[in-house]
Parts: structure tokens; sequence; C-alpha cells
């Protein structure tokens, strides 16, 4: 059984939550961060019992306080050149409901910085302890290609990371570290193909990829071969 850390990053009771059970049944220690207290030490208290966990209440938007708290989450699995990470998984975003005409540049800013902007607060802090084989996963939406006009800020945060998982694949490849966002098709639910808890195996999956067929974006559920990806406006 591998026991490399994994460091989830927006870390709460949906996709994330899944997710972070999903390994620590693996027995991969976790770093788990969020802005919801609450939500933290529940997944926590949960999962302290199968594996080490390193647990941090912080601000994703707040460029310091992260990168402090990720080589402290880090350090604290005892990740390293010799241990390097499994994977980094990045969930948040936000969600505010504001048309075009409604939403106001600062409100697009402040809403960029925790989708988009925090990525990097959290993969550059990340990189002194990923290696070859690490993996960095987000999760994507349709809302990049096919946003809800009531929610206009978050398909342009879903096109954005989507966009910054492409450039940190092609930045990281050559040291064997890969990124891939998987794009869900469909509305989060409790149950059925778009449970939270198949998303996370899709994401957990995702990581597998054989490097001769990697694939910055994957859909899920995963498209026919053929079949074009949905461009609004086409």
């Amino acid at each position: 059984m591998t026991t490399s850390g994994v460091l989830v990053a927006g870390a709460g009771p949906g996709v994330s939550g899944h997710l972070a059970r999903l390994v620590a049944a693996e027995g991969h220690p976790l770093a788990l961060l969020g802005a919801d207290a609450d939500a933290v030490e529940e997944l926590r208290a949960e999962l302290a019992a199968l594996v080490p966990v390193a647990a941090y209440v912080v601000d994703l938007t707040d460029d310091v306080a992260t990168r402090r708290a990720v080589t402290d989450a880090c350090t604290e699995l005892g990740a390293g050149p010799e241990a390097p990470l499994r994977a980094v998984h990045f969930n948040p975003s936000a969600f505010r409901e504001c048309d075009p005409l409604e939403l106001t540049p600062a409100e697009l800013a402040e809403d960029v910085a925790l989708g988009v902007g925090a990525l990097l607060s959290v993969v550059q802090a990340a990189r002194p302890f990923l290696g070859a084989g690490s993996r960095v996963s987000v999760t994507g939406s349709m809302a990049a290609d096919e946003p809800w006009h009531r929610a206009a800020s978050l398909g342009v945060q879903k096109a954005g990371v989507r966009n910054l998982v492409l450039s940190l694949d092609e930045t990281l490849r050559d040291d064997g570290i890969r990124a891939v966002s998987v794009t869900v098709r469909g509305t989060l639910a409790e149950e059925g193909t778009f449970a939270r808890s198949a998303v996370a195996r899709a994401v957990r999956a995702s990581w597998e990829q054989a490097e001769g067929a990697w694939r910055a974006e994957l859909d899920y559920p995963a498209r026919p071969l053929g079949v074009p990806t949905f461009r609004a406006g086409t």
C-alpha cells in the first residue's frame, strides 16, 4: 500500500470530502485545507482513525496564509524529496448569483481570486513537496463552456482554472508531474451519475492516466470519441 500524502485544498463535505475518504481508505496521509472550520474538523475527525491527517483552516484567497498552511501541512505529513506527495487536489470556487449587468469588477476579481488565483498559491507552495509521479487535479465544470448567465463569475472561474491547469501541465511535465482538470458535465447530486462520490472517483482515476496518453482535461462522464465539446455560441 502506498503511503505518500495527498493534499486537498477546499476541503469540505462535497467532492473534496469524498475524495479524501477514497485516498484515506487507500492509506494515504492527508493534508486538508479549507475555510469552513466545522467542515474541516468533521472530516479530520472522521479520517484520523485511518491515516495521519494535517488539517488547517485557511482563507485560500490569502496568499501568505495559504502558502504557510501548505508548507506546514506537507511538513507535518513528512512529505519531501524522498516521499513526494501523491497528489494535490484543488476544489474551491465561488458561487455568486449575479448576471453580467449586476456583477461588479470587484466582485468578479474576488471570486476569481478563490476559484483560479488560489491554485497558484497552493501549487507554488506545494512544488517542493512534489516529485516524478505526483499529480495536480482540479474539479472542473461545464460552466467553463456553458455558463449560466445568473452566475456569471462561476463560468469565468471554471474557464480560467481549466486554462491554468493546461499551463501547469506543460510547465511541470518535464519533471514527471502532471496536471488535470476533470470537467463535470452535469449538476452535482446526491446519487446517480453526478453523485459527488462518483465525481470523486473520477478525479481519483484521473491520476492514473498513462503518461504517453495523458490528457490535461478529462470530461466526466467521458464523451465518446468524435463527439465535440460544446462551445457556447457555436
